[in-house]
């Protein structure tokens, strides 16, 4: 992409913050289409259900409606996004910490994969594998596990988790270390068996 394209996109990108924050429902329309995806995979990396996952980013997007016009200019709209939506998650794992909810223990298995048409073993070990980092994502505290997931899966950059997150690159990293140590350990003895 040249440095021209770019400015334009950023200067598009500009415009339709303008247009959204002076009330113009289809420029907030053009921003949900290109950023829910994003948002709805993060929520489901973390809380590892379709319906909820489908609901939150439902909830962000009405919450982003309401609250555009609070959107700093220093604020990237996709971290701004995702840190409306991690309250909304964190909000969820209170729910469900008060209503005795075993979340761990009720993960859908994640789609980490997206080959178009993989080979029917790939597929079957696909599944496997999804399954597995699936098991092991939701045995990861809370913190490490967005960490992990905003990082690893999200591939943002520090700078865009400590925005997201509050937390300080170094803390990041540490947790990021952290969690992925923990990660290779739940998935090592899968990891061995299929040597």
């Amino acid at each position: 992409m040249t440095c021209h394209a770019s400015e334009e996109i950023q200067n598009s990108l500009e415009n339709i913050i303008a247009r959204a924050k002076s009330g113009d429902k289809e420029a907030f329309g053009l921003i949900f289409e290109h950023h829910h995806r994003f948002i709805y995979k993060f929520i489901y990396a973390m809380l590892g259900k379709h319906e909820s996952a489908e609901e939150l980013t439902q909830e962000t997007f009405l919450g982003a409606y309401r609250g555009i016009a609070n959107l700093r200019g220093e604020a990237s709209l996709k971290t701004w996004l995702c840190g409306i939506a991690k309250n909304l998650v964190y909000k969820s794992f209170r729910t469900n910490r008060v209503n005795g909810d075993k979340n761990k223990d009720e993960f859908e298995t994640l789609e980490f994969f997206t080959d178009e048409k993989p080979q029917p073993d790939a597929q079957f070990l696909n599944k496997e594998l999804n399954q597995v980092i699936t098991s092991a994502l939701g045995k990861l505290n809370e913190d490490r596990r967005l960490i992990f997931v905003l990082k690893e899966m999200q591939n943002l950059s520090y700078k865009e988790i400590s925005d997201i997150t509050g937390m300080s690159v170094p803390k990041l990293k540490t947790d990021l270390f952290r969690a992925k140590t923990e990660m290779r350990t739940m998935l090592r003895a899968y990891l061995e068996a299929k040597k």
